[in-house]
């Protein structure tokens, strides 16, 4: 296949939170798919570098730029930022979230969780949609925003930490729809719903309850980030022109919709 028939060849991508997991495996995705990607980070500059460079070997534009989604003004340079390296931006991938499962915010308090949560994860989203609408609408050929939520909130789970995951993810889910049409025609705005994703909350699970959670899903296996990336991909693509307010649950079958 040819760079020109590739999906997403021409097209500019930005993908925040893009230093590891499943960020990394969208934006390299979207390479591989003909896309020039910026990939953004707060913390993990060797991580988004390593991400550069592998986009790089692909013969593609990239640029790694710093994000802080908690804060408006680092959220209104990266979309120009973006644009100047890559020469156009098509596609913006709102993936950054806050980590509450993992390393030392694991042992923050709820209420500390929650509040991580909503200014990352939902307030992040929020103000990076509006920003990304801003650009893209100004655009004859318009653009793609995809937002990230979770395939739980339509079923609940129990747990504490899963209250506060339904509560963000569900408020992300809901303000795309809202979003959705509030943009179009000119911008589609759909969502992914990851469910039981292999990343490092996952490998700090125990033998047991790793297998209990693949055998409840009827594909009988945990995710992996291409998993999503794939279905990323998709959502960009023009093979999904007609689509927008839509969500994918990419969880193997656990939560059915």
């Amino acid at each position: 296949m040819t760079d020109a028939a590739l999906p997403l060849a021409g097209r500019g991508v930005l993908v925040t939170g893009a230093s590891s997991g499943i960020g990394r495996a969208i934006a390299l995705a979207a390479a591989r798919a003909g896309a020039d990607v910026a990939v953004t980070y707060r913390v993990n500059r060797a991580g988004a570098s390593d991400v550069e460079r592998g986009i790089r070997a692909l013969d593609r534009r990239a640029a790694a730029i710093r994000l802080d989604v908690t804060d408006y003004d680092s959220i209104a340079a990266a979309g120009p930022a973006a644009r100047a390296a890559l020469g156009r931006l098509d596609v913006w991938v709102n993936n950054a979230g806050a980590d509450i499962l993992t390393g030392e915010n694991a042992d923050l308090s709820d209420i500390q969780k929650l509040d991580l949560l909503l200014s990352v994860d939902l307030r992040g989203t929020v103000l990076a949609s509006w920003r990304a609408a801003a650009i893209l609408e100004s655009r004859a050929e318009g653009g793609v925003i995809i937002n990230m939520s979770w395939d739980h909130v339509l079923t609940g789970m129990s747990g504490r930490n899963p209250q506060m995951f339904a509560a963000v993810k569900g408020g992300i889910l809901a303000f795309s729809k809202s979003l959705a049409r509030s943009v179009a025609p000119r911008v589609r705005v759909n969502v992914l719903a990851p469910g039981w994703i292999d990343t490092s909350f996952g490998s700090g699970l125990d033998a047991d309850r790793r297998l209990a959670i693949a055998e409840a899903a009827p594909l009988g296996r945990w995710g992996t980030p291409e998993d999503v990336a794939g279905a990323a991909v998709f959502l960009a693509s023009p093979a999904a022109s007609f689509l927008t307010g839509q969500t994918i649950h990419v969880g193997g079958g656990a939560v059915m919709a």
